[in-house]
């Protein structure tokens, strides 16, 4: 067998960050009708500001221009799941929100409690992203997540 790489006809990688996006969604609709999730869980959703789709106040995006992190826990309202994207209400320094987001802007999904987490890729720029202070949305203190069970989703296309 050959070490060389062949390029695929099959978008692969897509299909598989797909199938991924949609268990986000699936663990969303599990809470939707919530204003609390169930015993310590909490997730860290990380997006892209500017991604097509993407519905938040402006004030957000001078602050966040790239990507920013949410936090979902004990404080959010009107959480409402769709096919290819949710919606929420939060809190951003005593400021309400809404925010809609689609799966396909999710650059990582984080429930530090039971060490699970996913990572995706939304451009295909090969630049990993710029760091960025997380939002400070009604977040828990949470002690140090050692990632034992991210999945990370890199196909790594050949050039």
């Amino acid at each position: 067998m050959s070490d060389d790489v062949r390029d695929s006809l099959i978008p692969y990688d897509e299909i598989v960050q797909d199938a991924l996006r949609a268990v986000v969604g699936r663990v969303l609709r599990q809470v939707e009708g919530s204003d609390s999730l169930p015993g310590e869980h909490h997730f860290y959703i990380t997006f892209k500001t500017q991604a097509p789709g993407v519905d938040i106040p402006a004030h957000l995006i001078a602050k966040f221009p790239d990507e920013m992190t949410i936090v979902l826990q004990n404080r959010f309202w009107d959480l409402s799941v769709e096919k290819d994207r949710f919606s929420v209400g939060l809190s951003f320094n005593q400021t309400p929100s809404m925010l809609t987001i689609p799966y396909a802007a999710i650059t990582a999904f984080v429930d530090p409690s039971v060490d699970f987490g996913l990572q995706f890729q939304v451009s295909d720029d090969g630049a990993d992203p710029e760091p960025h202070d997380e939002a400070d949305n009604d977040r828990p203190a949470t002690g140090s997540d050692d990632g034992s069970n991210v999945v990370t989703v890199d196909f790594g296309k050949k050039r």
